[in-house]
């Protein structure tokens, strides 16, 4: 059973919080739940994280109608960031220190994943970060506080590099948003496919501002530039326009394109019919995947929700699945015994098969699907998926420790 409270007391600002508590039997008391406060850019970027938060309701209510965890319900505080760092930190303020939840969870922009991984250290508080892909959360900005579900910067590039490099293209451009997630994704994008293809050159590169592409002016750079293929880092509205102008103009044609979480049904359901065919993309083909533990949560959520799951739906299920593993593990909600079994611990039972948390780094295996884009019945699709095993795209312990503070 699902009950929302308002909060009369709270602000003005804070109105937009809501509060979860899913109970189930006498076996779990609202009295003694788990309070997980939970933070991300819903009205910013409602495209993601609309179905991200579907998908961790959907784990909260599986968790506690199985008793709960050490059979005491997950309550969840959840508020919205607006996608501004300074947002994200007054509210985690108030979580840790009125609210008194045990743990943060949460966060989509690269720049509040690391506000908030900053602040958990600070005020030494566990956060699980759930989306944010930029690679300085758990390397040179990593703490002994932050943990990263998602598949990285690094490791979504590197399985692009991969492919890449068997396309055989030298002259590359590379079009990204200007800030830590695409500064990321490119360079290690470079760096991968130079290890592999060390005849590559990259040949002109683009920079629009996030959510601000001029997208006439990008695509006639890369048309002036000339090069054997593109490698794609933007996402939401801007790849779309991207897209559109790049296929108007032929910028796609004879041109091999490599693409950064494109294939994911966020992006590439607003493009419908007007979807590039033939882009090598990282994505979630939920329509593809054979899979006992995929087919019950897909089954599961779509009873639910009436609706497919979207790459969010997994982010957020998966999120809270961890959660809820790691706090069983530990035995209780103290942050040093919930650091100590988040350390190497496998969670069973994902959509995506099962991921462990690296000691090393913090960083989760959660794996991705990679393959072309191609529009069947007016939308976009992707065909000739193969998953791939994000401990496969990870680096190896003596790599982590030079880019890790001990």
């Amino acid at each position: 059973m699902i009950r929302n409270k308002l909060l009369s007391t709270l602000s003005s600002a804070a109105m937009a919080a809501s509060l979860w508590l899913l109970t189930a039997g006498a076996t779990v008391s609202a009295q003694d739940a788990i309070k997980v406060g939970e933070i991300n850019s819903y009205t910013r970027l409602s495209a993601f994280t609309e179905p991200y938060r579907k998908g961790w309701q959907l784990a909260v209510e599986q968790i506690n109608d199985s008793g709960g965890v050490l059979d005491r319900p997950l309550e969840v505080i959840s508020r919205d960031d607006d996608g501004e760092p300074g947002t994200a930190l007054r509210i985690a303020e108030e979580l840790v220190l009125n609210d008194e939840v045990d743990l943060l969870a949460g966060a989509f922009l690269s720049n509040i994943g690391l506000a908030l991984s900053e602040y958990a250290a600070r005020r030494q508080v566990f956060f699980l970060a759930a989306e944010p892909l930029s690679d300085a959360i758990v390397w040179e900005k990593g703490n002994e506080y932050t943990f990263r579900l998602r598949p990285s910067t690094y490791m979504q590039s590197a399985m692009l590099a991969d492919a890449a490099a068997q396309l055989g293209a030298k002259r590359w451009a590379v079009v990204a948003p200007n800030y830590k997630y695409g500064q990321d994704a490119v360079a290690t994008f470079k760096e991968q496919l130079k290890a592999l293809q060390p005849d590559v050159e990259f040949v002109e590169e683009q920079w629009p501002a996030l959510f601000d592409m001029d997208a006439g002016s990008t695509v006639a750079a890369l048309e002036n530039a000339d090069p054997d293929a593109i490698f794609n880092v933007t996402f939401g509205a801007d790849v779309a326009k991207f897209a559109r102008e790049g296929t108007l103009r032929g910028l796609f044609e004879d041109r091999h394109v490599v693409s950064l979480l494109t294939g994911e049904p966020e992006y590439l359901d607003p493009m419908g019919e007007e979807t590039p065919e033939g882009w090598i993309v990282t994505g979630y083909p939920w329509y593809a995947i054979d899979d006992p533990d995929h087919e019950a949560f897909r089954s599961a959520y779509e009873d639910k929700f009436g609706e497919a799951p979207k790459m969010g739906s997994v982010v957020g299920y998966n999120t809270f699945k961890s959660i809820a593993a790691i706090i069983e593990k530990a035995g209780s909600v103290d942050t040093g015994a919930m650091i100590e079994a988040a350390k190497g611990i496998t969670v069973e039972g994902l959509p995506l098969g099962p991921v462990t948390y690296r000691a090393i780094d913090h960083q989760s295996t959660m794996g991705a699907y990679v393959g072309r884009l191609a529009v069947q019945d007016g939308r976009g699709v992707m065909v000739d998926i193969e998953f791939k095993n994000g401990a496969d795209f990870l680096p190896s312990d003596e790599e982590v420790r030079k880019l890790r503070p001990q």
